[in-house]
C-alpha cells in the first residue's frame, strides 16, 4: 500500500530523529539501571560474605577469650599450689634446724667455753656464755666464721671480765660474753665435710 506523507519532509525527519533519541535515551537509562543493579547485587553479596566472616571471627575470638580466662585461672591456681609447695618444703627444711643448730654449737665450742643462753630471732642466734679467757672467745668466733656449715658471720656483742665461785677451788677469773651469729639453711651436705672443733668443757 502506498503511504503518502502529507507533512513537510523536514518536520517529519526531525520527529523521527527525536523518537530515535528518546528510544536510545530510554535504552541507556534501562541499561544504566541494569548495570547499577548488578553492581549493587555484587557488592551486597560481598558485604554479606564479609559480615559472615566477621561473625565467624568474633565467635572464634570469644572462644579464645574464654580459653584465655581458663588459662589465667589455671595459672593462678598453679601459682597458689607452687606457693603452698614452697611453704611445705620450707617447713620441712626448717623442721630439723633446731637439732642442727644445737649440734653445731656444741661442735664449734672450744675447750674452756660454756654456753649459758641461746636465743633465736629469725636467722640470727644470740649466744651468751662464759669463757676462761678472751682467747677462747676469739677461737669460738674463728670456728663460727670459717669452720661451721650451719652458722656464719659471728659478731661479738659484749665481753666483760668477772669472777666465778668453784667448789672446790674458790673464785676464778672468767669472761662473760655475748655474740650474734647468722644461721644458714640447706647446708646439711656441707656439714659432713667440716672438721669438728674442740668440744666444750667445764670452766
Amino acid at each position: 500500500m502506498i503511504t503518502i506523507n502529507l507533512l513537510p519532509y523536514r518536520e517529519w525527519a526531525r520527529k523521527k530523529r527525536r523518537e530515535a533519541f528518546y528510544l536510545q535515551l530510554g535504552l541507556a537509562v534501562v541499561g544504566a539501571i541494569g548495570i547499577a543493579a548488578v553492581v549493587y547485587g555484587v557488592y551486597e553479596a560481598r558485604i554479606a560474605m564479609q559480615e559472615g566472616r566477621n561473625r565467624l571471627l568474633q565467635a572464634e575470638i570469644a572462644k579464645l577469650d574464654e580459653q584465655i580466662k581458663e588459662i589465667a585461672t589455671l595459672q593462678t591456681e598453679l601459682d597458689a599450689l607452687k606457693a603452698r609447695q614452697d611453704a611445705v618444703q620450707s617447713l620441712q627444711a626448717d623442721r630439723n634446724m633446731p637439732v642442727h643448730l644445737l649440734n653445731e654449737v656444741v661442735r664449734q665450742l672450744p675447750d674452756g667455753v660454756v654456753v649459758r643462753s641461746l636465743k633465736q630471732d629469725g636467722d640470727a642466734i644470740i649466744l651468751g656464755g662464759v669463757a676462761q679467757s678472751q682467747e677462747r672467745v676469739s677461737e669460738l668466733l674463728r670456728n663460727l666464721s670459717g669452720r661451721s656449715a650451719w652458722l656464719h658471720q659471728p659478731q661479738l656483742i659484749e665481753i666483760t671480765a668477772g669472777t666465778m665461785n668453784f667448789n672446790p677451788g674458790g673464785q676464778r677469773r672468767v669472761f662473760n660474753f655475748s655474740l650474734r651469729v647468722q644461721q644458714r639453711k640447706g647446708e646439711a651436705g656441707g656439714a659432713a665435710g667440716v672438721a669438728p672443733a674442740g668440744q666444750g668443757a667445764a670452766v
